[in-house]
Formats: C-alpha cells, sequence, structure tokens
C-alpha cells in the first residue's frame, strides 16, 4: 500500500508498529547478579569496566549545625557526629552505600574492614534508580 497522505501514512505506521514483537528487556537487567559480579568479572566479560574510576568514600558520622557554630570552628574543636562509637562506618561508592565496616590501621594507615556488604542485586537497584 502506498500511502497518499501524511494521515495514511501516519496509520500504517502505527498498523506495523502493533504487529511487530515487542522489544526485549537489555541482557543487563535479566542478568543474575552472581554473574554480573562473581565469575564473569574475572573472565573478562566485563573487562571494559576495571579502568572505570570510583569515589569510595567511608563514613564517619554525620550531624548539622549553623553557620554560626561553623565559623566559631578552630584547631582544637570537637565535632560530634551522630553515630555511636560502637556502631559501624559506612563504605560509599558514588554517594551509594554498598558496605558497612570497622576502623582499622594497617602499616599507619587507616582502613575499614568489612563487615557487610550490600546484596548485588540491590546494588543494581540503588544505580538504576
Amino acid at each position: 500500500m502506498n500511502p497518499d497522505t501524511p494521515a495514511d501514512l501516519a496509520s500504517e505506521l502505527k498498523a506495523s508498529e502493533s504487529s511487530e514483537e515487542p522489544t526485549p528487556e537489555p541482557a543487563l537487567k535479566s542478568e543474575a547478579p552472581e554473574r554480573l559480579f562473581g565469575a564473569d568479572l574475572k573472565q573478562g566479560a566485563l573487562s571494559f569496566l576495571r579502568d572505570v574510576p570510583l569515589e569510595i568514600t567511608v563514613e564517619l558520622g554525620r550531624t548539622e549545625m549553623t553557620i554560626g557554630e561553623l565559623f566559631k570552628l578552630g584547631p582544637s574543636s570537637v565535632v560530634e557526629f551522630s553515630k555511636a562509637s560502637d556502631e559501624p562506618l559506612d563504605v560509599r561508592v558514588n554517594g551509594v552505600l554498598v558496605a558497612r565496616g570497622e576502623a582499622v590501621v594497617v602499616n599507619d594507615r587507616f582502613g575499614v574492614r568489612l563487615t557487610s556488604v550490600v546484596e548485588p542485586d540491590r546494588l543494581l537497584d540503588s544505580f538504576q534508580s
């Protein structure tokens, strides 16, 4: 059929679109999280991601203060955070919580011993939203 008017062309396009099968979801969404973060990464399926820089931060705690309180801070000031000293530290990658752990010192440098790690499927949900 050769459309004569723009309206005929539009109705022909709608008819052809409705007869096509739906586009399958991308493989990333249907891929098992274990495969995304497990053996496939080691075997090279996601090797193109190995050099992507990520910002990793460890959060000791949080607090709020007024601008006036901020201006009063000096070299001997102590800032109290909301977390208790026995609570785990939050480990974040690009702002997303990925693990919790405890502070350690290794060769005169701070580190974090991970005590719990967020499940990979929850991580994927965090990065997709």
